[in-house]
């Protein structure tokens, strides 16, 4: 089984844009988008996705990662 990894922390570098100013531009609280930056979402709209791509100028694989998790039996 995997994970779904957020990588939002990484665009938002490469853009040098702070949490709140881009929880100001898709018209977030910042607290919801820090949840959803540290990976702790359980879910996330797809208007919410449409809103932070728009204003990073990215596409949702940017910024969402689906990765294996290790087994450690295998190993």
């Amino acid at each position: 089984m995997g994970r779904i990894v957020v990588n939002l922390d990484v665009e938002m570098a490469k853009r040098k844009m702070s949490l709140s100013e881009l929880a100001e531009k898709v018209g977030l609280t910042l607290a919801n988008l820090s949840i959803l930056k540290t990976g702790k979402a359980k879910a996330v709209r797809f208007s919410t996705l449409e809103a932070i791509c728009h204003v990073l100028g990215c596409q949702p694989g940017d910024i969402l990662e689906y990765r294996e998790e290790q087994d450690s039996a295998s190993m």
